[in-house]
């Protein structure tokens, strides 16, 4: 069952974005690595910026979660993470699947442009890249991310991004 995070979730949710954050740790620059990779104050900071998290859960037990953000004209993805005992058996799929549906805006996903699994994954799901321009444009216009890790990150649409750079 996919379902809006709960307060009550707080713990399960910090849990599984710092297990299957592990990931990351040989993939994003040093520089931008720390433990735990979300500490709970950012998890606190991004639920008050709105960022609204849903999850996947069976059994009582949350497997996955996934967070969107309207911001201006477009919908952010957010912090998507599936627990590292249920990694590719459809989850991110799914929660992304059913985001994507909660909104008639353009979705943009951020994530490490050294993460070539995650791209892979969007891509899949009908996301593609935006150029380089683009996406200093994009990252400049609806995050609010430090310089580094803009250098780092790349962005993925499901729309042509041609109108959102020009506004």
């Amino acid at each position: 069952m996919i379902r809006p995070c709960k307060h009550s979730d707080f713990h399960a949710m910090f849990t599984i974005i710092n297990a299957a954050a592990t990931v990351y740790k040989e993939t994003i620059p040093n520089d931008r690595w720390k433990e735990p990779y979300m500490a709970e104050d950012e998890l606190r900071q991004e639920i008050e910026a709105g960022v609204v998290f849903w999850c996947l859960e069976k059994n009582g037990a949350i497997l996955g979660v996934m967070g969107i953000q309207d911001v201006k004209d477009v919908t952010l993805i957010r912090h998507a993470y599936t627990h590292p005992r249920f990694q590719r058996q459809g989850i991110g799929s799914k929660l992304l699947k059913y985001l994507a549906k909660q909104t008639r805006r353009p979705l943009l996903i951020g994530t490490w442009a050294d993460a070539k699994w995650a791209i892979i994954f969007y891509e899949k799901l009908g996301f593609f890249l935006v150029t380089e321009t683009e996406k200093n444009i994009l990252l400049q216009k609806y995050w609010n991310i430090p310089a580094r890790q803009v250098e780092t990150s790349v962005v993925l649409s499901n729309i042509p991004v041609k109108q959102l750079v020009r506004d």
